[in-house]
């Protein structure tokens, strides 16, 4: 890690990122006319720093007051004014030292008098490890670091604005919750209405909004902030990323995953045993991962168990030379019996006109898919028992709720404690419309449009994949026909280059 001196970033503390988008590079902050969000500065030579709205951007003449820190014991020996860089920067287009974040922890000046404070926790989407920790300590973070004593809880998601009670909550309310699984706010799906959850925030006289959910959530955080700005509120709209997933972009990791991982791996032991104690057992596992295969891909790796894990970024097909079921017949005649782990997304372009196994619709705003492996257990009992005439012992375990139900680990309440502080501080010091997360090992503050701008995938062509299959030994399984597409479309490039030499090569 490369140190750089104070006077070249002032008192700022900058990080830098690999998940941006090409920018143009300026001597001073400007506003992008198609993307009024985006705020982009350039706070020395060479360096591009994707900032975060703040609150002085749209209202004018705010008064500042010392950071209560300054005073507070716990912090007298860190240097609030550290200025730091990484050795991992990737190179911009237009900026050779690289895209920057700004990076998260207390700020010399506030824009906040702590007496004047009265802020707002909401949780949305579905359950995850690690939720109570997050209120926890953004709680007793606003209590003990910055003396705020008004914080309410917005029950039941963002309908919780306007169509619920809220809770008051204290330190001595959320001291134990970090125990328990859910989230003590309650949540829901949907239910976004940004007119009447804004006039709920003004009307109430909130003036700082930490919303914790995934992606789609963290969406709808940016449209109550745009409306917020629009409206000249003096309001702090922070996100904080929770999806098991961990498909939002740029940041390095979302609160739960590690949790996810562990008692996924539960389950892929308990599969194990039951594979390897019946005459060509097999174990199947269903992991969380309607986009993304993290889960699965992390949970494999880390079980050892695993002879077949698929997820949704990389195809696989059924039958015929190289397909999954010819893999399997080779490994239970290997070994006698297999594990298989399958994300909930993979596979899902074969159950598509199949409405006999597609779960009823529920009032959510995510798409439910259909259970992708009850279906690969009924196609592997099909092909055993009507062509091959062999017996196997299948079962079957989908962990979802429980692993989605259970309260954090010790890696993860750290995390989430990290999160909920850094949190805290950014909406002190007055930014607003950021999410609060780690890139590249430090947290920072990400603007919202950034962590909007499409989910993050598993690269198959990465090394961490390619881990993945030498520890499973499993098979690409790509399609003959996607091949021989490929094949054609090498060729005609070929013959394009031989045509048109100058777009040869």
């Amino acid at each position: 890690m490369s140190m750089i001196s104070s006077h070249m970033l002032s008192d700022k503390e900058f990080i830098s990122g690999d998940s941006v988008a090409s920018k143009t590079e300026s001597d001073n902050t400007m506003l992008d006319s198609t993307t009024p969000h985006d705020k982009i500065t350039t706070p020395a030579p060479g360096f591009l720093l994707e900032d975060v709205p703040h609150l002085s951007d749209y209202i004018s003449h705010l008064p500042t007051y010392p950071d209560p820190l300054q005073d507070n014991p716990s912090y007298s020996v860190v240097a609030v004014s550290e200025l730091v860089s990484f050795v991992q920067i990737i190179v911009h287009k237009d900026s050779p030292r690289g895209t920057h974040f700004r990076r998260a922890g207390p700020a010399q000046k506030v824009y906040f008098d702590s007496e004047e404070v009265s802020a707002c926790i909401v949780t949305c989407g579905g359950l995850c490890p690690g939720l109570n920790t997050v209120i926890r300590e953004i709680v007793c973070g606003l209590y003990h670091m910055y003396g705020v004593h008004k914080v309410l809880g917005i029950e039941g998601g963002y309908p919780g604005f306007y169509s619920r009670n809220t809770v008051t909550l204290t330190p001595k309310v959320v001291n134990d919750i970090h125990k328990r699984g859910g989230t003590i706010l309650g949540t829901s799906y949907g239910g976004h209405d940004t007119s009447k959850i804004v006039d709920s925030i003004q009307d109430r006289g909130i003036n700082q909004v930490y919303i914790l959910g995934g992606y789609g959530t963290q969406y709808e955080a940016a449209m109550i902030f745009e409306e917020v700005r629009r409206r000249g509120l003096k309001v702090s709209v922070v996100g904080i990323p929770k999806t098991i997933d961990n498909d939002i972009p740029v940041i390095d990791k979302s609160i739960g995953f590690d949790t996810a991982v562990e008692e996924a791996q539960r389950a892929i032991s308990s599969a194990h045993v039951e594979a390897e104690s019946a005459e060509n057992g097999i174990g199947v596992v269903k992991l969380m991962g309607r986009y993304s295969g993290f889960i699965a891909m992390y949970a494999t790796l880390a079980s050892r168990d695993v002879d077949c894990c698929l997820i949704p970024e990389s195809p696989f097909y059924m039958e015929g030379p190289g397909g999954l079921l010819e893999f399997i017949e080779r490994r239970l005649k290997e070994q006698g019996h297999m594990v298989i782990v399958i994300a909930e997304g993979a596979g899902q372009e074969f159950l598509s006109g199949n409405p006999s196994i597609v779960n009823k619709q529920e009032a959510s705003a995510d798409k439910l898919f259909p259970d992708v492996g009850l279906w690969l257990s009924q196609k592997i009992k099909d092909h055993f028992a009507k062509h091959k005439k062999m017996d196997i012992n299948l079962k079957y375990i989908d962990p979802t709720y429980m692993i989605r139900a259970i309260p954090s680990n010790a890696s993860d309440n750290v995390y989430c404690t990290l999160l909920a502080q850094s949190a805290v501080h950014g909406a002190m010091a007055g930014y607003t419309g950021f999410t609060v997360g780690p890139v590249n090992g430090r947290n920072c503050y990400i603007p919202f449009h950034l962590i909007n701008d499409g989910e993050k995938r598993v690269v198959i062509t990465d090394r961490m994949w390619a881990r993945l299959l030498s520890s499973t030994h499993q098979p690409s399984f790509l399609n003959p026909k996607d091949i021989s597409a490929e094949r054609e479309q090498t060729t005609k490039h070929q013959t394009d280059g031989q045509n048109h030499p100058e777009i040869a090569g």
